[in-house]
């Protein structure tokens, strides 16, 4: 706290001893004691106070804490979280039958048909590439 040393001290003493004298001197240091053990009890008392409102603080936020715990659980409880998990993927996986209609027959085809798919099958068909061909390199140069 203060930076005080033994030759600090004994220079302070020789200073009070001589200023004050030394028939009053027992009176001063007794109020000088008195003074700092207030001043003691006092700071005591100031630490005591935060610390107490500091755990009043650490309690409350744990009994935040505890009660969102407790809120959160008493949710997944009431709602069975697997149960609905479970029932959704078992409708996801159901398949509507009612959608699906019988499969058919294709219709024969007919002549108009039959021209259709020859020409798109002209239309269609690439000729085989051609080889590239290059004019050719002169080796003299």
């Amino acid at each position: 706290m203060f930076d005080i040393g033994w030759s600090e001290l004994v220079v302070i003493g020789v200073v009070a001893l001589i200023a004050i004298g030394p028939k009053e001197l027992p009176g001063v240091l007794r109020m000088v004691g008195q003074w700092m053990g207030k001043a003691r009890r006092m700071a005591g008392e100031f630490q005591s106070q935060f610390q107490e409102a500091m755990r009043e603080a650490e309690v409350a936020d744990m009994k935040k804490q505890f009660d969102d715990v407790s809120q959160a659980a008493s949710d997944m409880a009431s709602g069975n979280l697997l149960t609905s998990t479970v029932k959704d993927v078992e409708d996801a996986m159901k398949l509507d039958t009612s959608a699906i209609a019988t499969p058919t027959m294709p219709e024969p085809p007919t002549a108009e048909t039959q021209k259709e798919a020859t020409v798109h099958e002209a239309v269609t068909e690439t000729p085989p590439p051609q080889p590239a061909t290059y004019p050719p390199v002169d080796k003299a140069s």
